[in-house]
């Protein structure tokens, strides 16, 4: 493991990424439309595609995605018949980079950043699927790039555009939700890596309609395997988050963002079921814990995720209450509050406590959806819900969280340098290995 940066320059971005301008870098006029590109058009990026377009309010330049002709991508290409497809997005940014006002990023995590960096540098608002990068340290690059290029971003955790966001704004400003010292969260459902025996990289023919080198992008080189594409890229620590990435930012996004929270100064693996050097463990429960901030209190959030990994249930739930697959217990001044994941809305329990406080709590407003805030936001009339600037810190959560996982062990970070102290292993992966020879113009936004 190698620094790309030096500790200098790493800080000395973190220090340039705290204030943001709010005006688009791009500003159009009420009833023009906006000229998007869809990248990543399977899955989650065709999803993405899909609810930008209903809007109504762009124009289709460009799609690209490195498998077309597949199964998964034929769908959108159906959708768009004659809008030019490109399997290597810099050849669409060459092609069309002055036409694109806008696109959406719904690709592998380890392929969020050289995109959204080279789409920022043309002052291309960009969507960018949870979580927003690989590691620490790409993150830092967006978020300095975000304020640079003055582009109107958006995280795709599309529940903070949802109820919960709305109510645990209001309740928050209210008091309502005050004080809050503990937090539980968990995702015990099967993930895709759950019951594999991997000792190293397979390896499997590359289909003729793939673009592995360009799917590959920055991070280190593995041969093609089905046990990486479609899908199963994120139980491997060289390309994806695991289910801190694909789960956390919709069950922990309004705490950290109207807690305050920042960065933990300390990280815990308390369990590790199934280690392993290459891909996710089987099970893990991961502590987080938070400083004092601002009228805040010093606050605890623990994490679980695996089969069966369940955290205790509190008593304030009651016998007849499910837990869930996924959710969260928020412990506050007086009042303990349950939720879900997404855009789920929060309940007060005991039950009986909700409905005797019901016609006191303050009224919950709501907004527009998550992908027209998006595109609200690239016309200049909305400010997004979750820039990079907001969803940065909360994604660098979970790259700690993911070190712990990989790791073991207590991790000890500073909040202020943003580094791991205590570590030098741990500390290296906040940058993780160099980028592929050919890929590391991405890193500089001098």
């Amino acid at each position: 493991m190698i620094n790309r940066l030096s500790r200098r320059q790493f800080t000395k971005i973190a220090a340039a990424s705290a204030a943001y301008s709010l005006i688009p870098g791009r500003v159009m006029g009420a009833n023009e439309k906006v000229n998007v590109a869809y990248i990543g058009c399977g899955n989650m990026g065709g999803g993405d595609a899909k609810s930008v377009q209903r809007t109504g309010m762009v124009n289709p330049i460009a799609l690209c995605d490195v498998a077309f002709g597949s199964k998964h991508t034929a769908e959108i290409e159906g959708m768009f018949p004659g809008v030019p497809k490109y399997r290597d997005f810099r050849e669409m940014f060459d092609k069309h980079g002055k036409e694109i006002d806008a696109c959406t990023i719904g690709v592998p995590d380890h392929s969020h950043f050289p995109i959204s960096m080279r789409a920022m540098s043309e002052g291309i608002h960009c969507y960018v699927e949870k979580p927003l990068a690989h590691t620490f340290q790409e993150i830092e690059l967006m978020m300095a790039a975000e304020k640079k290029f003055k582009v109107s971003c958006q995280m795709g955790n599309q529940g903070h555009s949802g109820a919960n966001y709305h109510q645990f704004k209001a309740w928050k400003a209210a008091g309502v939700i005050q004080d809050v010292t503990k937090v539980t969260a968990w995702m015990t459902g099967g993930r895709r890596w759950h019951g594999w025996d991997i000792k190293g990289y397979p390896s499997d023919p590359v289909p003729a309609a793939m673009d592995w080198d360009t799917w590959l992008g920055t991070a280190p080189e593995h041969p093609f395997s089905k046990k990486l594409h479609p899908g199963n890229w994120r139980s491997w620590y060289d390309y994806g988050n695991g289910a801190f990435g694909d789960w956390g930012p919709h069950i922990l996004d309004t705490c950290h963002r109207f807690l305050n929270l920042g960065m933990p100064n300390k990280i815990t693996a308390e369990m590790r079921e199934g280690p392993n050097d290459f891909i996710f463990p089987q099970a893990t429960t991961i502590r987080f814990d938070f400083p004092e901030r601002d009228r805040e209190p010093a606050c605890a959030i623990t994490w679980h995720d695996g089969k069966g990994n369940d955290p205790a249930r509190p008593a304030e739930l009651g016998p007849d209450r499910k837990m869930g697959g996924a959710g969260k217990i928020i412990y506050g001044k007086g009042l303990t509050f349950k939720g879900a994941s997404h855009g789920s809305p929060l309940r007060i329990i005991p039950e009986e406590k909700m409905r005797e406080l019901g016609k006191d709590l303050p009224k919950v407003e709501s907004g527009s959806g998550h992908h027209e805030n998006f595109i609200l936001g690239a016309k200049g009339e909305e400010q997004t819900r979750s820039p990079f600037h907001v969803s940065g810190p909360l994604s660098q959560m979970f790259c700690l969280g993911v070190i712990a996982q990989r790791l073991g062990g207590e991790l000890e970070f500073d909040r202020k340098t943003k580094r791991i102290t205590n570590n030098k292993v741990a500390d290296a992966l906040l940058e993780g290995p160099p980028p592929r020879k050919g890929w590391e113009e991405y890193y500089d936004i001098s």
